[in-house]
């Protein structure tokens, strides 16, 4: 029995071969062998248990029709915790029917009280959609679910209001509409039983802290109406659920996480490319900006993108139903656009069976790729972690990962996809050129025997909690008695907020006093979404966040959407919208930025002597100032044409640390050699914290100078790329020495001469990846760790 948050697309058993045979096929291609390490994790059966006694006999006989004919172990205790009263998260591994978990006592309460309401919280639409088509197929009577979200038609909205007692939505919509409107949300809400947080995990950084306080504003309005709902959520495998689940939601959460459903075997691959040879040019025509790739470096490894593209093709050529996941949107066009040229330059037409998918195409796009999909019509699909989450796709063989995802819970969640219902399945993780890829490709154990990361998010984050703040004072009056709920920082964010003139104290408590509602990005995505209009039709073809906007639709960028090329005519970012042209231009564009950091303050630091650790706030200024045009055939620049976009500044936290220039002479850095050496060790540091963090190395930044005019000594600075900080250089200070031992290891134990893409090269360094001194990053890394205490 497997139950499912989500809904089943599968077109029964595949013709192709086991996933062992497969995978010999496709080591078989080349000359040199690129498989590191295959790790075989074995089928396991399942552990079932009886229904509770409080399940109603119509609840289980709806769930028998789904083939639900016994709950699995963790279901039905994790179901009996929450109907007894119990905040509960159940954290086991994807397909191992979590949604049971919660359907089970939610819907027994439906329909043993009539009255009783239930909120779920999805972090995407198409989740929710799901998991409303599963809801709405075990047919039960009064129970009237409804997704309530951004594309719910106006007329049906005061509908759902008013009667449906089974609403699904995001935590977008739930601080946008019903928080804000909750006198129209009052019968729902004082009658509120469970609210359900699905796949929590994804709500970690930034975003993860605002929905901690959307979930605060949520129990706050709970409250007013006299209701106080139970907690149920759902998680992949996750380090310490059960204190990730409460710093989320503010509330004590006992956590399942032993897994008793179910798995069949799966073979993991870890797969580098091969060298290419010496000479040989880029190895693929990668397109611009944030594929994932190190396209704007001459290549020393083939491109994962490229070695995706062509093992997509050779999984679909031999009938086997794959997904490739690609890091970016970009990457996620090429690998769909080089398997498709490769699978009809073999046979003409098959490469109509394998398509993009990702974020940013419109909704009638995605729901057409949705349903060729559950029809079999597409045998292929390169996706961004767009399909991480959502659309259940039963019946697949196997998983392509282009680059690491940037965790262990992502890598498994999205190796997961393939293999349900007990079929063996196959999964390779396609290393790019990047120093954690490689690290982890030649150091199995860092992704096999090694506990998954638990979820980072900071609910006191100043930057996150005043705006929150001022949203619950917009809905009703902030008390004292309110501050505590929403935790540590609350009494000096409020008086921020007084001393601003955003909020008026009064005897009765602190009062909004503007008329308009506070305008607060839940995503942190850098303003609304930019949108991208071709110039002569008018034509909508979709959308970049308004923090890539800079990167990916600057006048001149070159922009993809399903597989065509097009060309930024001009980018207004007053109004949102860049307009485009269709061409196929034979060269690619590479945006250039700088960034200046100075020292707000420090939180904490370490004194080792000619060594300093340090923990604070820092103040980012960044700009895209330039592009430059490269041939796609050669990689040779063109030209490189200036940009006058608008600087972007940033309050976040930072780790650093500090040497002496001394102690730098007697490792043998030469005084001229220091910027080369600290820059190198910035890079791979960035390139290795996501082995101690949930992040990737997108979500942080760095910079690196011989001297700082604020700590006037050699310094390697290494900062979230959030407002405010999200949890990542905490991390890094508090495993401040395994962190740079795993990446002088790293560099260290590469094989290139002077510096590659593996060790110490950047696929987003504004400087072009100059100076850089491999051999003397080692010493820097040498003198840091010989004297920070473990």
């Amino acid at each position: 029995m497997e139950s499912s948050s989500a809904a089943t697309v599968s077109a029964g058993p595949s013709p192709g071969p086991t996933p062992a045979d497969l995978l010999r096929r496709l080591r078989a291609r080349g000359a040199a062998d690129p498989v590191t390490h295959v790790e075989r994790v074995p089928a396991r059966p399942g552990v079932p248990a009886p229904w509770p006694s409080w399940a109603p006999p119509e609840l289980r006989a709806a769930f028998a029709r789904r083939g639900a004919g016994a709950p699995w172990q963790h279901q039905a205790q994790a179901a009996t915790l929450a109907y007894e009263g119990e905040h509960v998260v159940v954290a086991t591994g994807t397909a191992s029917g979590k949604s049971l978990a919660y359907q089970l006592p939610a819907l027994a309460t439906l329909l043993a009280d009539p009255r009783a309401t239930v909120l779920y919280l999805a972090p995407t639409k198409a989740l929710a959609a799901d998991q409303l088509r599963a809801v709405a197929a075990l047919e039960l009577e009064g129970v009237r679910p409804a997704c309530y979200d951004g594309d719910t038609p106006r007329a049906e909205r005061e509908w759902i209001r008013r009667h449906s007692r089974f609403v699904l939505t995001n935590p977008d919509m739930l601080h946008h509409g019903v928080l804000p409107g909750h006198a129209q949300w009052s019968g729902f809400l004082r009658r509120l039983a469970y609210v359900v947080i699905d796949e929590c995990h994804t709500y970690r950084g930034v975003f993860g802290s605002h929905v901690a306080h959307v979930l605060r504003r949520l129990r706050r309005q709970c409250a007013r109406f006299g209701s106080t709902p139970v907690f149920v959520l759902a998680s992949a495998t996750s380090g310490d659920p059960s204190t990730a689940a409460g710093r989320l939601t503010g509330l004590p959460v006992t956590a399942v996480t032993e897994d008793a459903s179910p798995r069949g075997g799966v073979t993991f691959a870890l797969w580098e490319p091969p060298l290419l040879p010496p000479d040989s040019g880029p190895s693929t025509p990668v397109p611009p900006q944030s594929t994932g790739d190190h396209d704007d470096l001459q290549q020393v490894r083939r491109s994962a993108l490229r070695e995706t593209a062509d093992l997509l093709a050779d999984t679909v050529a031999e009938g086997v139903r794959t997904l490739a996941f690609v890091r970016s949107r970009k990457g996620a066009e090429v690998v769909a656009a080089n398997a498709r040229r490769a699978l009809d330059d073999a046979v003409p037409g098959l490469g109509d069976r394998v398509a993009a998918y990702r974020g940013g195409y419109l909704r009638e796009e995605r729901r057409e790729l949705e349903r060729a999909l559950l029809h079999g019509d597409l045998l292929g699909l390169a996706s961004t972690n767009a399909l991480e989450l959502g659309v259940d796709l039963v019946g697949l063989d196997a998983v392509l990962i282009c680059g690491y995802p940037g965790t262990r819970a992502s890598l498994w969640q999205q190796a997961g996809r393939a293999g349900r219902s007990g079929q063996e399945a196959l999964a390779v993780l396609v290393a790019r050129d990047d120093p954690l890829d490689t690290y982890l490709v030649h150091h199995p154990e860092a992704i096999f025997g090694a506990p998954v990361e638990a979820t980072v998010l900071d609910p006191a984050n100043p930057y996150v909690l005043a705006p929150q703040l001022a949203c619950a004072a917009f809905e009703a009056p902030l008390t004292p008695a309110d501050l505590a709920l929403f935790g540590d920082g609350a009494k000096e964010a409020v008086d921020q907020l007084v001393a601003a003139g955003a909020l008026r104290q009064r005897p009765t408590g602190w009062y909004w006093r503007h008329r308009e509602r506070p305008e607060v990005d839940l995503r942190g995505e850098g303003g609304a979404p930019v949108c991208v209009v071709e110039s002569s039709t008018g034509r909508l073809l979709g959308t970049v966040d308004g923090g890539s906007s800079h990167f990916l639709l600057h006048s001149g960028a070159v922009y993809l959407h399903q597989g065509v090329s097009y060309v930024v005519d001009d980018l207004d970012l007053v109004d949102g919208c860049a307009l485009v042209h269709a061409e196929e231009p034979d060269w690619s564009t590479h945006a250039r930025d700088v960034t200046d950091l100075s020292v707000v303050s420090v939180r904490s630091y370490v004194d080792a002597g000619p060594v300093g650790m340090f923990l604070g706030e820092v103040d980012v200024t960044s700009q895209v100032v330039s592009y430059q045009r490269r041939r796609i055939a050669t990689g040779e620049v063109i030209d490189t044409r200036p940009l006058d976009l608008p600087a972007r500044e940033l309050r976040t936290v930072a780790v650093w640390f500090t040497l002496s220039p001394q102690s730098l002479t007697l490792a043998g850095v030469q005084p001229a050699d220091v910027p080369g050496a600290l820059h190198a060790a910035e890079h791979a540091a960035i390139g290795l914290l996501p082995l101690m963090a949930t992040c990737d190395r997108w979500d942080i930044g760095g910079l690196s100078t011989a001297v700082h005019q604020d700590t006037e000594a050699p310094t390697v600075f290494v900062y979230d790329g959030h407002p405010g900080g999200a949890g990542f250089a905490e991390r890094a200070y508090g495993t401040a020495s395994a962190w740079l031992r795993a990446t002088r290891d790293a560099i260290a134990e590469c094989g290139c001469e002077s510096g590659c893409p593996s060790c110490v090269q950047s696929p987003k360094c504004g400087n072009g990846n100059n100076p850089l001194s491999k051999p003397d990053a080692i010493r820097v890394l040498d003198v840091v760790l010989a004297n920070l205490p473990e």
